[in-house]
């Protein structure tokens, strides 16, 4: 959609008190169609401090977007305020391995130092005190976000030094600051497969193939998506090869909200070229000039890095016209920023808010290799599905598929959290077994783990002997530990707060269900529930899977179902005998 042409409004026609004579600078800048939308507002918010109405309603003119969507937008996006918020927004991790790690004690510190509860401002507009779901910081929490720097590690005794440190940076005669960089590290305790490939060893492959050969490299690799669904890739892109358009896209999904996975962050801090080499790849097999890597809101302090990879990428000719002196093989990669909701990792919600739009998810079929971004075919993949591209194309399907079991070929990552003596990312075979897993992370001693995060089950100690492995345990890339102590029960209530605080709120089983799910088990946990309780529960949670609109509501009731499968005895344990 092209811009329109409108002069911005004088600061007196917008409304008393405030000037909203920048919000043209910022649409001239940034805007250049409906696709533009969350970008533009996030800059608005930067600039105003939060989005008042006069200045929702000066972006609509300018924008020609009606000003109930653009509303529409700002109340979905956790990252997206109506109400003036602080210099500095503080927002601490409530989500399941922050919880385990102390983050209550640095809640109450952070109360006591500013004054002021969770959802409230201080009153010299200093600070914005918030809970956020997970920050993909699980191996190194409790973790913040202050504006958009990452603080991990972050202990009661830490935060003084985190508000005097605020404090001075608003004291210096320069514009808002973040008060310094993020403090993130890479905990990945032993070397994998992307640190050891050769560069672009993988796109020069491809490009010596016929273009129909790159999918069937794939296939016969037996290389599965690597986010939790487990289709196959060479498939998937044959659907997008076979429809006839003459525009088609390569979309990175780099939103990894899943509480207890981090494996992504991760790779894009360190093989961010391998993604966009298996990304290029892609655009050759399927024939697309366009790329878009949709970056979750929470990792926008890993946005210079990746966009001094791409610029790096470009002057040696490995993007852009031309690629590798192809004639004709054009393709390019941008980067756009989420704002703050889960539910966008479902790839179709994904595309709505690519689009500009809130991240609803899509009735499908059709599927996003038929009618994707803008309705073109559209070719969807994890971040570390697109690594494992490269690697195959570099080293060889045969080499990919000699390794894992039958069904679930190839090495995988794991994001490893809770309590185990070395939380990280490592590399295992699927098909490891979850004995072996705990062996390698120092987890001995464990009474069960979470496996696949919070919309994954969890499994007992008695069934370690079963293995990662899409025929048995579907990892999606995350295990938690829990050591012997640990109340299943309050971390089942964890898990349920986060679903119905992320639920888009599309359909009902979803919307109203996950939070009566949620209300259940916290009575049960309270003493305050009757045994019948538990049955209700057990119902909810079978209704709510089986008649949910997407994944979010699908999978939701899992910790619940499968904890009452193994546990059932601690849910009636806290039922009080009359």
């Amino acid at each position: 959609m092209p811009r329109r042409r409108v002069e911005p409004l004088p600061a007196s026609d917008a409304g008393p008190g405030l000037d909203v004579s920048t919000v043209g600078a910022i649409v001239a800048a940034d805007y250049h169609g409906e696709a533009d939308l969350i970008a533009v507002l996030r800059r608005a918010q930067a600039e105003y401090g939060h989005l008042p109405e006069p200045v929702v309603r000066e972006i609509a003119r300018l924008t020609g977007i009606v000003e109930s969507r653009v509303f529409s937008a700002i109340t979905f996006y956790a990252f997206l305020a109506e109400r003036r918020q602080g210099k500095f927004i503080v927002r601490l991790c409530r989500t399941i391995s922050c919880d385990l790690q102390g983050k209550d004690r640095v809640a109450r510190r952070l109360e006591n130092e500013l004054g002021i509860g969770f959802g409230e401002t201080t009153g010299d507009g200093m600070f914005t005190l918030e809970w956020t779901n997970c920050l993909g910081m699980c191996d190194q929490g409790p973790a913040l976000l202050v504006n958009d720097r990452v603080l991990t590690r972050v202990y009661a005794e830490s935060v003084p030094g985190i508000i005097a440190e605020c404090r001075h940076v608003a004291a210096a005669p320069a514009r808002r600051s973040e008060g310094g960089a993020s403090r993130v590290t890479t905990s990945v305790p032993s070397a994998t497969t992307f640190s050891t490939v050769e560069a672009e060893a993988g796109l020069k492959a491809a490009l010596s193939l016929p273009r129909s050969h790159i999918t069937a490299v794939l296939s016969t690799s037996g290389l599965k998506g690597r986010g939790g669904a487990g289709f196959p890739t060479g498939t998937k892109w044959d659907f997008a090869v076979a429809q006839q358009s003459d525009e088609k896209y390569i979309v990175c999904n780099a939103d990894e909200g899943e509480p207890g996975t981090f494996k992504d962050r991760v790779i894009l801090s360190e093989s961010a070229d391998l993604v966009f080499e298996g990304m290029t790849i892609a655009a050759r097999a399927i024939g697309a000039r366009e790329g878009v890597v949709y970056l979750r809101g929470e990792y926008a302090y890993l946005r210079p890095h990746l966009e001094a990879v791409l610029a790096h990428r470009r002057r040696h000719g490995l993007l852009g016209t031309n690629v590798l002196g192809v004639d004709g093989f054009d393709f390019d990669v941008s980067v756009r920023m989420g704002a703050g909701a889960y539910v966008c990792g479902e790839e179709t919600a994904l595309l709505e808010s690519l689009e500009g739009r809130r991240g609803t998810p899509r009735k499908r079929p059709p599927f996003p290799p038929v009618s994707g971004l803008w309705k073109k075919p559209t070719i969807i993949d994890n971040v570390e599905t697109l690594a494992w591209v490269a690697c195959i194309l570099a080293r060889g399907a045969e080499w990919f598929a000699s390794i894992g079991t039958e069904p679930s070929r190839g090495p995988k990552l794991f994001s490893v959290s809770g309590d185990c003596a070395a939380p990280g990312v490592y590399e295992f075979s699927l098909g490891i077994t979850v004995f072996a897993l705990l062996d390698q992370v120092g987890g001995a001693g464990a009474r069960a783990v979470q496996v696949g995060g919070a919309s994954g089950v969890c499994v007992p100690a008695s069934e370690f002997g079963r293995r990662l492995a899409f025929e048995d345990l579907p990892a999606g890339g995350s295990v938690i530990v829990f050591g012997p102590e640990r109340d299943v029960l309050a971390v089942v209530c964890n898990f349920l707060e986060f679903f119905a605080d992320e639920s888009c709120g599309k359909c009902v089983p979803c919307r109203i269900g996950t939070k009566r799910m949620y209300e259940i088990v916290k009575r049960i946990t309270s003493g305050e529930a009757e045994m019948a309780d538990i049955d209700r529960l057990e119902r909810l949670a079978a209704v709510v899977k089986r008649t949910s609109f997407c994944g979010l509501g699908q999978t939701a009731p899992n910790p619940v179902l499968s904890t009452l499968t193994h546990f059932r005895h601690e849910y009636e344990e806290r039922i009080v005998k009359e």
